[in-house]
């Protein structure tokens, strides 16, 4: 044997060491996916999957400079230890393309991820890197570090945005869906709702309301105990005020928002909240008792029927008894009930 294929074969054996080294803790195969739909998240429908790596149709393009898995992972490593750090990635990428199967594709692939977060500074790349890492090696790599990985590459891509000829751009609904992708990868992760908190103030940024409260609603429901919650129930309230606010009145809306504030300010702890909850309470209730209010004139002004009328502003007053049209609606009622305002008999005027 060659000194050369020594030396090749030596570091081929360090790598593959290397690689090995280190306890893993992994749920197998897709078992890291929540199984439970996730409301106010993109569908799985609307976003493409990530296809498997397959070597390029030009080969002279696939940096591969072995025809071994153990000689390309030595020829990687020797373009990382000089530094070179993008030879490097598309040596390992050869590997992954070449020999998927082989036991060093997976430590290859999180040698890409690796160095396109600490070498090359790609966030984007980066998560798509750790992702592929969970996606096709889950029962063979450190699944829970690739997921945490892909989470704080999310963060990072959220922080410093995307920069296309020198301009940088949110990139909100990429964001969004990194996240997405971070909590259906990990649903009991730690992280999990810091995420999905994430997910529903980026869907604020896009100004979709409705389903930033159904993720504020998710935090609550699936992670009540996290220090999340708390927030996200405050969130949620404000989101909900102003879907009232931009849509109109829509009478089961309202009821729905009201007995939600009714609840929050039960589960609230702070003063501060339950004082703000309650305002946006009263809000809710008048948007409800004024429509109320204006339906039951309705009747008393237009109908030109005693008996409709006096059903009408007896509901109003069943519903609303404290309202600010209550003593109105009383003075109308003893108006009509006594042979008053709205006709002097049963039928029409």
């Amino acid at each position: 044997m060659s000194h050369k294929r020594i030396l090749t074969a030596a570091a081929a054996l360090a790598v593959a060491a290397a690689f090995a080294a280190g306890p893993y803790t992994t749920p197998g195969p897709g078992m890291g996916y929540a199984t439970d739909a996730y409301p106010g998240f993109d569908s799985e429908a609307n976003i493409l999957p990530r296809e498997k790596k397959t070597p390029p149709f030009f080969s002279w393009w696939s940096g591969l400079e072995s025809d071994s898995p153990e000689g390309q992972a030595a020829v990687a490593a020797a373009y990382g230890a000089a530094g070179e750090w993008k030879k490097a990635r598309k040596a390992y990428e050869a590997l992954v393309e070449q020999w998927p199967a082989s036991d060093l594709a997976p430590a290859a692939q999180k040698h890409i991820a690796d160095i396109c977060r600490n070498r090359l500074y790609d966030w984007e790349d980066a998560f798509d890197e750790y992702k592929y890492l969970a996606d096709f090696y889950s029962s063979q790599c450190d699944y829970d570090a690739a997921v945490f990985a892909m989470f704080e590459m999310a963060k990072k891509m959220r922080q410093d945005g995307k920069t296309i000829l020198f301009f940088r751009f949110a990139n909100t609904t990429d964001v969004r869906r990194a996240f997405e992708s971070v909590v259906k990868h990990a649903p009991g992760a730690p992280f999990a709702p810091e995420a999905m908190m994430a997910v529903a103030e980026l869907r604020e940024d896009e100004q979709d309301w409705d389903d930033a409260a159904k993720v504020y609603e998710s935090v609550r429901m699936a992670h009540p105990k996290s220090r999340e919650a708390a927030a996200a129930l405050m969130r949620e309230a404000e989101v909900r005020m102003k879907i009232l606010e931009m849509h109109g009145y829509n009478r089961s809306r309202c009821i729905d928002t009201s007995a939600f504030l009714d609840m929050a300010m039960d589960a609230a702890s702070g003063r501060d909240e339950r004082e703000k909850l309650a305002e946006f309470k009263k809000k809710t209730d008048a948007l409800v008792e004024e429509e109320a209010w204006k339906a039951a004139a309705f009747y008393d002004s237009r109908t030109r029927t005693r008996s409709s009328a006096i059903s009408a502003l007896e509901r109003f007053l069943a519903e609303h008894p404290a309202g600010t049209h209550a003593q109105e609606a009383r003075d109308k009622l003893a108006a009509l009930r006594s042979g008053g305002a709205a006709g002097g008999k049963d039928g029409k005027q």
